[in-house]
Order: structure tokens, then C-alpha cells, then sequence
């Protein structure tokens, strides 16, 4: 029975157990917005290891669900937690055990914060290059979770290509340590990049050992360009791919955006043009690549300015970090996520704007364009999202299948996309991977109803 776990974890962890109803509620919900119907039964809060372990373990023995959780920044509702069900929160497990500048690792507990273990690493010459716009309150676990990208992941990769391993806790306790230390390994199955992704649904990371880069030397170049049509930015974006200069960033915002960003930063934005297309090159030849961008950018029609100057660079990138900040202040927003080959962003731009007439809505789009992926924001006044916002979301997904794209690119499936998965994997592969749950999770306790 609930109350009889409920007293085998007290009498187990004590104090890190947590019945009060202001804490309950607060795991209801993520950054998603969508909220369960009702608070779960309890919030155990890891510190050790072991807490994990003697968690899963009476989870087991009672079959009660168990839903991981780190900072609650996720937009697809992986972290949210309801009736019936134990919150396992790993933000107490928040040490960085190890920095090693000789082999360009870390190794760290799954709550590190991931802006403040950057913080750390650059006394060391080093960084880790995942970069999710909630990099400031997200945490390295959550990462490992949705497989999070960001801003600079089409040069250095998303979350899985800076994972070298991982120490996972089982549903039934068991501690499995998966991949190396070393830069190569081929020995057996990768389960290691098979947890990354997997959003709590196979096992519990406590520990992960990171792929560091030392600090990029060179100059930060930033374009700031205006475009009249976001169409024309994404021509531009996917022209700039094809020269094969790789920048850094590459972000792209439409019309309504620029709108919204606008009024919440005080600025006229929206007189300069129609869309917005940020352009940010690093290293050695980032003043080559750069003018190249520029070239490109200027063939395009687009209205574009230039530096090298940190500061100023930061205030063209400073238009780009606003948009969710300001989409906020205006309503609820579903935040959706997308993502295309990148000679597919015109097409999918274009639709995106056939949907805006079609539902006589407005779809305030930013997209990572150096790598193809989206971010089309529903806004609306409520609580519930509307049926023609699910609607009109069901045919942007769609599209985006049609143009050889996924259903998202980072923010993971959770609560929120399950239904369309089988659109996209197919009848076989997602039997195949309810079975690959079933191995790790028998009684499909770890996070039971995301995903599959």
C-alpha cells in the first residue's frame, strides 16, 4: 500500500523524504505547462547514491512509479509527476567529483547546474559544450535526459557527443557503470548513448563522466541581419550551410518574434525587417568565415551588421535569448520543437506561415538553423491548450515528417508528443522499443506513461 512505502522510505532516508503538500506540488508541473491532475505521494530527495538505490528498491518490492527529476526545466512534460507516483529528485546530487585538464573529462553528479559547472571548468581552459538556452537552471542529468542541444550544438555537437559515461540505478536498485574514461571504446552494445535520451524511462543516471573541450581561441565574430521575409533568412541560413564554413551559431527568428521581442525589450526591432538571422563564427579563421557569411548574407537581401566586439556581439545575441523571456510575458505558450534538413528550412518556414492563415493564428518561430531545428511557439490565454492549437501542431508535425524531419530535435517526446511517436517510428520500432523498456524496467515503474 502507498502509506506502507511511504514509511519504509522515512524509516530508510529519513529527512530527504518529503510528504509536505508545497513540495508536491511543485513536481506537477514543468516548464511545459502542462500540470497532472494530481499531486504524487511523495518527493524523496537524493543525496548519495545509495538514496537512489534503496528508492528503486522499494519501488520494486511495492510496484509503486517512480518519476526522475532535476530542475523541472523540460517542455515536454518527461519530469511531471502525479497520482500514485514517487518524485525522485536528483537536485541534492549537485557535486563536480572531478576535473581532469590532462584528459579533458569531468566526472559529475546529475544536478550540477550546467552553466555553474562551465563556471568551474574555466579556471581550467576547458568547457562543455551543450548548451540549452535553460543552461542558467537546467541541470546535466536533465541534459543527459532529453539529449539537449542549444545554440552552439550544430558546430559542437548536442549532449550524446560529449557523454563518454554514465553510473545508471536500475528500477530494481542495481548499479550499472556504462562506458569509459577513454576517448574510444567498441566493447559490446553502446548503452551508454542508449541512455542518453531515454528521459527516465530505462534507468536513473547518477554519475556521468563528460567529454570536455579546452576554451576556443580566436576571435567571436556576430552578424546581426535583417531579412524581409523569414523565407529569405532561411534561404540565406541553409546557403550559408552549403558553403561549408560551420559557424557557431546560426539562429533565426520570424516576423512575430521580432514583434514580441520588441515590446519587451523596449526596442523597434520589427522596422528593420521581416526576420532576423544571427550568425556567430569562433576560432582561428573565424574573420574568414565570417566575411563569408556576411557575402552570402548580403546576396540574399539581407540588411546586415558585423563585429568582433564582444560586447556589441553580445547585444546581437542578447535579440536571440529574449524570445522565450518575452513570448512569457504574453500568454501561455506550448513550445514546440521541430526539426528538418537544413536545405528544408524555407519550405518548412513557409508552412509554418500556411498554418498561421489556415487557423487564423499566430506561430512565433525561432529555429536553430545551423542544425535544422525549430522552435514554433502556440501562444493562448488559459490553462488548456486549445483543440485547433493541438490541431494546427498535429499538421506542423506532419510537415515536418513529410521534409524528412523529426518530431523534435531536443526537447524529447514526455507527456506531450506520445501520441504522434508511432508517425514517426512505425508500428515495428515502437514495439521494439517498448520491449527494450520492458528489459530495464519489468514492471514499467521509471517514469511510467512518457514516452511510450
Amino acid at each position: 500500500m502507498p502509506h506502507d512505502i511511504i514509511a519504509d522510505l522515512k524509516s530508510a532516508l529519513g529527512d530527504a523524504v518529503s510528504t509536505d503538500p508545497s513540495a508536491l506540488a511543485l513536481t506537477r508541473a514543468d516548464k511545459s505547462g502542462y500540470v497532472s491532475e494530481a499531486p504524487p505521494l511523495a518527493v524523496v530527495t537524493a543525496r548519495t547514491v545509495a538514496d537512489v538505490q534503496v528508492t528503486m528498491r522499494l519501488a520494486t518490492a511495492y510496484g509503486i512509479p517512480v518519476v526522475p527529476r532535476g530542475a523541472g526545466t523540460g517542455l515536454a512534460g518527461g519530469a511531471v509527476a502525479g497520482d500514485g507516483e514517487i518524485v525522485l529528485s536528483l537536485l541534492a546530487m549537485n557535486r563536480v567529483l572531478e576535473i581532469s585538464p590532462d584528459d579533458e573529462l569531468a566526472v559529475v553528479q546529475p544536478g550540477v547546474i550546467n552553466g555553474d559547472l562551465n563556471d568551474q571548468l574555466l579556471d581550467h581552459g576547458l568547457w562543455f559544450a551543450p548548451d540549452p538556452a535553460s543552461r542558467a537552471i537546467s541541470t546535466v542529468g536533465g541534459n543527459i535526459a532529453t539529449n539537449a542541444g542549444g545554440l552552439l550544438c550544430a558546430k559542437y555537437g548536442v549532449t550524446r557527443e560529449a557523454i563518454l559515461g554514465l553510473k545508471v540505478v536500475l528500477a530494481d536498485g542495481r548499479l550499472l557503470s556504462l562506458g569509459h574514461r577513454s576517448v574510444k571504446g567498441v566493447t559490446g552494445l553502446d548503452l551508454t548513448a542508449l541512455m542518453i535520451g531515454s528521459e527516465g524511462t530505462l534507468g536513473v543516471v547518477v554519475e556521468a563522466t563528460l567529454r570536455l573541450r579546452r576554451l576556443v581561441e580566436g576571435a567571436v565574430m556576430t552578424i546581426g541581419a535583417y531579412f524581409p521575409s523569414v523565407t529569405e533568412a532561411a534561404a540565406a541560413s541553409a546557403a550559408i550551410t552549403a558553403t561549408g564554413i560551420g559557424p557557431a551559431v546560426m539562429e533565426l527568428l520570424d516576423a512575430a518574434s521580432l514583434e514580441i521581442i520588441g515590446t519587451h525589450l523596449n526596442v523597434d526591432l520589427a522596422s528593420r525587417g521581416a526576420s532576423y538571422l544571427l550568425v556567430q563564427t569562433d576560432g582561428p579563421v573565424s574573420e574568414r568565415q565570417a566575411e563569408e557569411a556576411l557575402r552570402t548574407i548580403i546576396a540574399f537581401g539581407g540588411d546586415a551588421e558585423l563585429t568582433k566586439d564582444p560586447v556589441w556581439g553580445e547585444q546581437l545575441l542578447a535579440i536571440r535569448r529574449a524570445f522565450h523571456p518575452a513570448l512569457e510575458a504574453t500568454g501561455t505558450v506550448l513550445i514546440e520543437d521541430v526539426s528538418v534538413p537544413r536545405s528544408q528550412l524555407p519550405a518548412m518556414f513557409a508552412a509554418i506561415v500556411e498554418l498561421e492563415q489556415k487557423f487564423g493564428i499566430r506561430i512565433p518561430t525561432v529555429a536553430h538553423a545551423g542544425d535544422g531545428n525549430l522552435h514554433p511557439n502556440f501562444v493562448f490565454h488559459g490553462d488548456d491548450v486549445p483543440d485547433h492549437v493541438w490541431q494546427a501542431a498535429g499538421e506542423l508535425f506532419a510537415t515536418a515528417l513529410r521534409l524528412g524531419g523529426t518530431l523534435t530535435g531536443e526537447h524529447g517526446v514526455g507527456l506531450l508528443k506520445k501520441r504522434w511517436l508511432g508517425d514517426e517510428l512505425g508500428a515495428d520500432q515502437l514495439e521494439l522499443q517498448r520491449q527494450v523498456k520492458a528489459v530495464f524496467d519489468p514492471q514499467g515503474i521509471l517514469n511510467p506513461g512518457k514516452v511510450f
